[in-house]
């Protein structure tokens, strides 16, 4: 099969490989690297004024982007979180104060260091949901990446570069929105330091990784592979510059609850200070988490020091268990609602079956990703067979059908410890 030929610029002779976009006339090329030129010139010899731009950008509550206060954060994360006030006031004040520091004077003489954010809490509390949430809202480019995928440069697996690769194309390769996104690294815990004692073996997915993330956080130029995937010579590259790129790492960091409590039993002495203890071990000892107990459980004091807003997510109890099922604007229940409508069916769920899924969820040590699964045990029979059927109207899901339902499932022969 014959190679196809590649597009060239009618201007600067390059080919498609070599710049990011080539747009086709009748009879003539152009990169978008000439377009970027020529207006530049334009400006330049005629003015700014003759210029057309682009209107500023608008989120869906009409507000211009950025023109936020914490409170607005935090009110529009109460429509779609459940709980989690400390978490959410953390994280509106630490994004409030990053755009604000992006949109600064530039002539003042105090430079305001970045705000980036580490939260901690088990599976299922709500951290990526709080993070695409506000990208949401901010209107700005946003991407996920999980960090278990990386490796240091040169082995197997993903280079550190490749989050911004995400950022960029979620951008639509906009470099100068990219430089105003929000990256989100989730389980970060899992690139913890294997172990504090020395090696002649490279711990390439730990502390190789943080190493490799210090120049992220902190912020620099780096060379990226608009495509993703690895770097070689040959490849067209991207500069990026992370200096005002919002860094909102997430981690579950199952058992540092010993690591924290090994420290307050540590600074405990006396009859007064065990009382206090037993205080403090009514609550959960997740709320008093500090970097300390992160370098304990094998962060390196270098991303640490990058990372200086920690904050933390309790674990779900079940009055707000049964909240995330019918309160926030994406409810669950409301989706299977709008799902059975779109049949022109009406679902009704009665009340004792709302505790019943939250009661499960708790048995099964699920957190708030886990009514999701047990509504789709209870929806999916009637899901497969009501569409079509022109003469059911309702459908009422009573406590015992959805009993019935439960004990027949692969989770009544699930045993929790």
């Amino acid at each position: 099969m014959a190679k196809e030929k590649s597009m060239q610029c009618s201007f600067c002779l390059k080919t498609d490989d070599e710049v990011i976009m080539m747009i086709s006339g009748a009879k003539a090329n152009i990169c978008n690297e000439c377009v970027e030129n020529a207006a530049k010139i334009i400006e330049n010899e005629i003015g700014p004024s003759t210029i057309s731009k682009p209107a500023p950008r608008k989120n869906k509550g009409g507000k211009k982007e950025f023109d936020y206060k914490p409170v607005d954060i935090k009110n529009y994360l109460d429509q779609y979180v459940i709980g989690q006030e400390d978490a959410k006031k953390v994280l509106s004040v630490a994004i409030y104060n990053h755009y604000k520091r992006i949109n600064q004077n530039t002539s003042d003489d105090v430079e305001i260091e970045k705000s980036n954010v580490i939260m901690i809490g088990e599976t299922g509390t709500g951290k990526t949901l709080m993070a695409k949430t506000v990208a949401k809202m901010l209107n700005v480019p946003f991407a996920i990446a999980d960090a278990t995928v990386f490796t240091e440069a040169g082995y197997v697996g993903e280079d550190v570069e490749s989050i911004l690769s995400r950022l960029l194309q979620a951008a639509n390769y906009d470099v100068e929105q990219t430089q105003r996104g929000i990256v989100f690294i989730d389980e970060i815990d899992k690139i913890g330091r294997k172990t504090d004692n020395p090696s002649i073996t490279r711990d390439v997915s730990g502390e190789g990784v943080q190493q490799a993330l210090l120049k992220l956080l902190e912020g620099s130029d780096v060379l990226v592979p608009p495509q993703g995937g690895r770097k070689h010579p040959e490849q067209k590259m991207v500069s990026i510059n992370t200096q005002n790129i919002l860094f909102i790492c997430g981690g579950a960091f199952e058992g540092i609850d010993k690591v924290i409590e090994k420290r307050i039993t540590s600074t405990a002495i006396g009859f007064k200070s065990s009382k206090a203890y037993e205080t403090v071990k009514e609550h959960e000892l997740i709320q008093y988490v500090n970097a300390q107990d992160l370098r304990s459980f094998g962060l390196i004091p270098e991303l640490l020091g990058r990372i200086p807003i920690v904050t933390y997510l309790k674990s779900l109890d079940a009055s707000a268990l049964k909240r995330i099922l019918t309160e926030p604007k994406n409810a669950l229940i409301k989706q299977y609602i709008h799902l059975f409508k779109m049949e022109g069916i009406q679902l009704v769920i009665e009340e004792p079956v709302l505790d019943y899924i939250v009661s499960k969820a708790i048995e099964y040590k699920l957190g708030g990703r886990g009514l999701r699964s047990i509504c789709e045990l209870l929806m999916t029979d009637a899901m497969f067979e009501l569409p079509g059927q022109t003469s059911t109207q309702d459908f009422v899901i009573t406590l015992d059908y959805a009993k019935e339902k439960i004990e027949k499932s692969k989770y009544a022969y699930l045993k929790v410890a």
